[in-house]
């Protein structure tokens, strides 16, 4: 059988013998197709944005919700810790008050108390000086009795 070589039909065309119009419109379709398809992706990406978005929004909702359930049920021992500590702490502070107290009066009488001996020894000086100043004269006439008695 003659050997028969493939029909212009079954080539795919030649771009250098096609003519510089039909180029630009196989281009043009070409650009149009991937602009089309850039749109649908830009779409699409969006699409998984706001999917995304929501399911974050979602899940940052259900973590304070979980976070305040927990902060609540933390801070329940927490406070009444506080509670009982700030209750010790009101009756340490009444115990040093009246500490404070017990000890101002206890100044307050060794004061006095200072004041009265400071009081009786100022009044035995007095007494030791006058006792001091008659014996002194009892003495002074005593010698001037002796002088006058014949020897």
């Amino acid at each position: 059988s003659p050997r028969q070589g493939p029909g212009p039909a079954a080539e795919p065309p030649d771009p250098s013998r096609l003519r510089p119009h039909v180029l630009l419109a196989q281009e043009n379709t070409q650009i149009r197709d991937l602009q089309q398809e850039n749109r649908e992706l830009w779409v699409s990406l969006e699409e998984h944005q706001d999917a995304l978005e929501l399911i974050m929004s979602k899940y940052r909702k259900q973590m304070l919700q979980l976070l305040e359930g927990r902060k609540r049920e933390d801070a329940e021992p927490v406070l009444k810790v506080h509670q009982a500590n700030s209750g010790e702490i009101e009756s340490q502070i009444d115990r040093i008050c009246e500490m404070g107290a017990v000890m101002r009066k206890a100044v307050q009488v060794d004061d006095e108390q200072f004041f009265k001996v400071q009081e009786k020894l100022a009044q035995l000086e007095l007494e030791n000086k006058e006792l001091r100043e008659l014996l002194s004269i009892s003495r002074e006439s005593f010698e001037v009795g002796r002088e006058d008695l014949p020897d």
